[in-house]
């Protein structure tokens, strides 16, 4: 028997059905990858590359007028937090107090300020969800007030546009403790391998570390 040309609706839904298929797959594939990747140190976005590295030190960290901010592809409002806070930028050659460590506890979802043996300031925060946040520890080795960041796949859904990143304090490459306007969901794995933090409390820490002061990240 003869069969008919194929009505587009079964074509449609078995497109749908195809993209709902694959779709999870490649998320999986994606984040297995950069798990794996992140076990050597790795970022597969590119933070921890020397051209990013030299991007940021080419920033002015002075606030960007009318840009638009693009998280995991969708355009977020910028709010400035940083403005109305006075917050001593420190720069990169400021000296430290040798007691002083941050420690990020990826488990708890956790910052700690520590003074010696003395918690001084403990904070939730957001670590890497699409990207893997890196353990180790590495002394900070530039403060910015403001700087942009930019990263992820547009194809996975993960790109991200980010102008006016506030309170950033970069300790190893690309990889950063910074304020994050873009998301609420702190406690919670948010990032691309960075540490998010509450903008106001990330100026409290921004505030309290010098340029050299260790950050340790631990499991």
């Amino acid at each position: 028997m003869k069969k008919g040309p194929i009505h587009p609706i079964y074509v449609f839904l078995a497109i749908l059905i195809t993209l709902l298929i694959i779709a999870p797959i490649r998320r999986f594939v994606y984040s297995t990858i950069n798990n794996e990747a992140g076990k050597f140190g790795l970022n597969l976005n590119g933070i921890a590359s020397d051209k990013y590295v030299s991007w940021i030190t080419s920033q002015s960290q002075e606030f960007q007028y009318a840009q638009n901010a693009i998280f995991l592809n969708k355009a977020v409002p910028i709010k400035d937090t940083a403005f109305a806070t006075d917050v001593r930028v420190l720069g990169t050659t400021s000296g430290q107090n040798n007691l002083k460590k941050i420690v990020v506890d990826l488990s708890e979802q956790r910052l700690y300020m520590k003074d010696g043996e003395t918690t001084v300031g403990s904070f939730l925060i957001s670590s890497g969800k699409w990207s893997p946040t890196p353990v180790g520890e590495w002394p900070i080795w530039i403060k910015l007030r403001y700087t942009r960041m930019k990263g992820g796949s547009n194809a996975l859904g993960t790109f991200y546009d980010l102008p006016n990143v506030p309170y950033t304090m970069y300790y190893y490459k690309g990889y950063g403790v910074h304020g994050a306007y873009w998301h609420n969901n702190f406690g919670q794995p948010m990032s691309h391998g960075c540490v998010n933090m509450k903008p106001e409390e990330a100026g409290i820490v921004f505030n309290w570390a010098s340029v050299g002061t260790p950050v340790k990240v631990q499991i």
